[in-house]
């Protein structure tokens, strides 16, 4: 699944993958991309125990997965 927040503002983009998340099952992927580097979503998904890896586009934008965590 992949969700673009381009073009949005902070908190939206924050909120909108939040509740993405909760849609999807323990061990599957949101791919999301945004404008600039999330800060504020990486120490919630730490808590939440969710992985990611992150990687800068050629056009500034940043693309995160996230691998949804939870008991199977």
């Amino acid at each position: 699944m992949i969700l673009d927040n381009r073009g949005l503002q902070p908190p939206q983009p924050m909120m909108r993958t939040l509740s993405a998340l909760e849609d999807l099952e323990s061990g599957q992927q949101l791919t999301i991309i945004n404008d600039r580097r999330p800060m504020f979503l990486f120490p919630e998904l730490d808590d939440q125990g969710h992985k990611y890896e992150v990687k800068e586009q050629e056009d500034g934008s940043f693309a995160i997965t996230i691998t949804k965590h939870g008991v199977a």
